[in-house]
């Protein structure tokens, strides 16, 4: 007759009895006597390898390590010999052996890194028995592996080398459970099972077992030692990562063992997050879905970077003068102390730019250093746009596409009009306009027709598709992007005379700028709504940015008597109320090489997930300017570290 399987959560009854069962009492004996059987020598207790079993032996489907039972093909009843009646041994306390008490536990004794590498080669170590790997020999050591009333006896479970081995104490303690309860299904199939045997029998769900457990014994046995030979066999073991954001306030993962403690095991960190197999078989990013599960601008990648769904964002506008000379150090510009971390993109305008481009680009390569890379450049004339972003984030961006407008004609050299830039990010649609709009106080007539020829003749987006083209407007370019930043020189001026412009700036800060603001021409005509339709600013909380003598704080001590004006401005729009944040709103007073101070604008900016089925930038940016801008760098912290030596040294020949 074919073997049967008794396990926790399946139990089937047979035609015949099965043969005689064998455990350890407490003291070690052999519990003999439940069933008779005419064998002179003790039958090995399940969990063993007997001498003539099968090989291939079957599989429980409930709990992973079962092993078959030895039946006998004949009736054990009729081969029963006569014996002396022995006293009835003790049941096997079950409830002992069930409970993971911290005292049990603590009189556990597990291996030492020497015995289990002795185990690994062959040898048996002192004190403990190997027999039982053997798949074809019985045991033969004193103490076979079977039901133990203390947990000091629970055998050690043996896995195959290379494997993960994640659940060797689930499987041991499961075997052990599983092996006492068939003992006492067997036992209540031969005596007659009482309702309340029955209850005591009925299958129950093993409680799961914590991979992280606060025992003292299960850390210690579960440190990696790293100075014997079996450090590199668990390092061999399957990593498993926790979660892992680039996005602020989030720390990285650690990297730990599946058989350690992550209390003992020893971590290391990375930001890099783990990538399904299932994933990477997946194909649906080629549909263009939003939520599809891989989708390289899908919401799993945009929750993996920015969990909040904002990006920072970072803008500035500078009007040069056509100066060469640039400042010694951008970070007051690009890197302002009231922030505390780098921004996510870098945009850029400038207005009268310097006669080398190139140069002025470097220069700000070099200030955000290698976390950074240039994802666009574009100039009309003398107005230069630079797109600056974190190098982690160049695969989520589309094709980047500029148009430009020219306002003056008749000058030979391009120095009004306007230069947008846009792109996707994820599925945020976004457009950049740096401007700089007819000068002059009373020319205000001007300037708003500057405005609407450049609304009107920025031919974007090209062939990137618009994200919601139901809400865009052909006359007008703003409409058809979900976010749009205009910036620049628009020359709007403070009316009233330098006079009284002079004596409200003698007042206090707050007071000053809310009475010049009075004063200011762009807020009088976007309040009537002729200009910048849909726009909002930051609110204002510094000097005016125009006009200063170069070099120095004064406003303009020439003959021409300039009035003090707020021209340099930073506006947005959305078309989701609420999706742009400003954070900050100021100048540069330290930066005077110009007779403009450069303003900037910190935002926070809401993103959605977007489709992989538009044309994609596929991670393109200026290489040369990477590495020319990285170079400039080193060479400019060696010359810094060179002049602190010489200055060290030439304090030490003052003093001597």
């Amino acid at each position: 007759m074919p073997s049967k399987l008794v396990s926790l959560g399946h139990s089937e009854t047979t035609s015949q009895q099965p043969t005689a069962q064998g455990c350890l009492c407490p003291e070690g004996s052999m519990l003999k006597g439940l069933l008779p059987n005419s064998d002179e020598e003790p039958v090995p207790c399940l969990g063993s390898p007997a001498a003539g079993s099968r090989q291939g032996p079957e599989r429980s489907p409930e709990l992973p390590l079962d092993t078959p039972e030895q039946v006998s093909n004949e009736d054990p009843r009729a081969q029963a010999r006569p014996f002396t009646p022995k006293p009835p041994p003790p049941r096997p306390r079950l409830e002992r052996a069930l409970s993971l008490d911290e005292k049990g536990w603590r009189k556990r004794r597990f291996r030492t890194s020497r015995e289990d590498l002795t185990v690994r080669n062959g040898a048996s170590p002192s004190g403990a028995s190997l027999q039982d790997e053997a798949p074809g020999t019985p045991a033969r050591s004193g103490s076979p592996p079977c039901l133990s009333a203390s947990l000091q006896e629970i055998p050690t479970a043996r896995r195959a080398p290379g494997s993960g081995g994640p659940s060797s104490w689930g499987n041991c303690l499961s075997g052990m459970i599983s092996t006492s309860l068939d003992l006492l299904h067997r036992e209540g199939a031969s005596a007659g099972s009482t309702p309340r045997l029955a209850s005591l029998l009925s299958p129950r769900p093993l409680p799961a077992m914590a991979r992280n457990m606060a025992s003292e014994g299960l850390r210690t046995a579960n440190k990696v030692d790293p100075d014997h030979a079996d450090y590199k066999l668990r390092l061999q073991a399957r990593l498993f990562r926790a979660h892992s954001s680039l996005g602020p306030g989030r720390p990285p993962s650690p990297l730990a063992y599946d058989d350690c403690s992550l209390h003992s095991s020893r971590s290391t960190f990375s930001l890099l997050a783990p990538i399904r197999a299932k994933d990477v078989r997946s194909r649906s990013y080629l549909e263009g879905s939003l939520l599809a599960t891989g989708a390289l601008m899908g919401a799993d990648e945009l929750a993996r970077y920015f969990p909040d769904r904002s990006v920072a964002l970072f803008v500035a506008t500078w009007n040069m003068q056509g100066q060469k000379e640039l400042p010694p150090n951008l970070d007051e510009l690009l890197l302002p102390a009231e922030a505390d971390l780098a921004q996510d993109l870098y945009v850029v305008g400038v207005q009268e730019g310097c006669s080398d481009r190139r140069e002025w680009e470097v220069r700000l390569q070099e200030t955000l250093g290698p976390h950074y890379v240039m994802l666009y450049s574009a100039a009309h004339g003398a107005l230069y746009m630079a797109v600056l972003i974190r190098r982690d984030l160049i695969w989520f961006c589309s094709e980047v596409e500029s148009s430009t407008v020219t306002t003056r004609i008749v000058s030979q050299i391009k120095t009004k009009g306007a230069l947008g830039v846009s792109f996707t990010f994820f599925g945020t649609s976004l457009l950049f306009i740096t401007s700089h709009f007819t000068s002059g106080d009373g020319k205000v007539g001007e300037r708003l027709v500057d405005y609407s020829k450049t609304v009107q003749g920025l031919a974007l987006p090209k062939n990137v598709p618009d994200t919601s083209p139901y809400r865009s407007d052909a006359a007008d370019v703003t409409t058809r992007f979900d976010e749009v930043f205009w910036f620049g020189d628009f020359n709007f001026r403070l009316s009233g005379g330098r006079a009284a412009v002079e004596a409200i700036l003698k007042q206090d800060l707050s007071s000053s700028v809310q009475a010049l603001l009075q004063h200011d021409q762009l807020t009088r005509e976007m309040q009537r709504g002729s200009i910048f339709k849909g726009f909002q600013e930051p609110d204002i909380h510094f000097l005016p940015s125009y006009k200063f003598d170069v070099g120095k704080d004064s406003y303009d001590t020439t003959s021409k008597q300039r009035t003090p004006s707020y021209t340099d401005r930073i506006l947005y729009r959305s078309r989701h109320q609420g999706d742009i944040c400003p954070v900050k709103y100021s100048s540069c007073p330290g930066v005077r090489t110009s007779d403009h101070r450069p303003v900037y604008g910190l935002f926070r900016v809401k993103v959605r997930p977007g489709r992989d089925n538009i044309p994609l930038a596929a991670g393109k940016f200026d290489r040369d300017l990477y590495l020319l801008g990285i170079k400039r760098r080193i060479s400019r912290e060696i010359q810094r570290q060179q002049a602190l030596k010489s200055q060290h040294a030439s304090a030490i020949c003052t003093v001597s």
